[in-house]
């Protein structure tokens, strides 16, 4: 079955201008799907609009995610038409340093970023797509969420809340036949992770590519509930391993080489 039959006709990729979300629209316009991409920066979105608008319709919507009303907005802009997929990719890692050393407000926006936002879009298309029996649900997370992280505390404890809601999500949706997946991704070369100062030039250690994973992702929408990406996958027993005191300091010293700007 195409992507366009199982998960079409259009599909809402939040974070959809650029990096991950914007290798996602590209795909699935390839796909024939038609989107509803949303982002907070108006130029990238309509220079992706632009760029996609032959192939398929595309709706877009500008707005910072964590302003007042915005998942309502966003289900304002898809109101009159039938999502059958639902990407939540906007999520970042803004305010690496120390927890106590940010402002507190830093850490409670990541997590209505990561966790309060997706969760009322899953809330809201999941819904949707539990009635009509067909859909699907990709949730992009990161391997940051299987173990404390210091200087991004915060965020890998969001994205571990995004993984454990996933698995969840995907078990009661199962029977009604939406697909869920949290796709869990290793350092991967975006413009909003140069943004944060990552260090690109870490030897013995490749950035992954924004398209290639995000294939990845679609491949394995339909298998659910989990995927870590390739580069990844063979660190995954180093971090879910018992003792969780070395977990924490390797992460922390690969961490550090990654920000080292920071």
């Amino acid at each position: 079955m195409s992507l366009r039959d199982r998960y079409g006709p259009w599909a809402v990729i939040s974070g959809g201008s650029e990096g991950v979300g914007a290798s996602f629209a590209r795909k699935l316009a390839d796909a024939g799907l038609n989107l509803i991409l949303v982002a907070r920066k108006p130029a990238p979105l309509e220079a992706l609009k632009t760029e996609l608008g032959g192939k398929v319709q595309i709706r877009t919507l500008a707005l910072d995610i964590l302003s007042p009303n915005a998942v309502a907005k966003i289900a304002d802009l898809a109101a009159d038409v039938q999502v059958g997929l639902l990407i939540c990719n906007a999520g970042s890692a803004t305010g690496i340093g120390d927890f106590l050393d940010k402002p507190l407000a830093a850490a409670q926006d990541i997590s209505r970023l990561n966790n309060d936002v997706p969760v009322a879009l899953c809330h809201h298309f999941g819904g949707l797509m539990r009635k009509e029996r067909r859909g699907g649900i990709l949730l992009v997370s990161s391997m940051a969420g299987y173990a404390g992280n210091p200087g991004f505390i915060a965020y890998a404890g969001a994205k571990a809340y995004m993984r454990i809601f996933a698995e969840g999500l995907w078990y009661e949706l199962k029977p009604y036949g939406v697909d869920v997946l949290c796709l869990s991704l290793s350092a991967t070369d975006t413009p909003a992770m140069r943004r944060e100062g990552m260090n690109a030039d870490v030897p013995g250690f490749s950035l992954d590519d924004a398209d290639s994973v995000a294939q990845q992702g679609l491949d394995h929408l339909a298998d659910g509930p989990g995927h870590v990406v390739e580069s990844a996958a063979a660190g995954l027993p180093f971090l879910t391993g018992p003792d969780r005191g070395q977990v924490v300091g390797g992460f922390a010293q690969a961490s550090r080489a990654l920000f080292a700007k920071n």
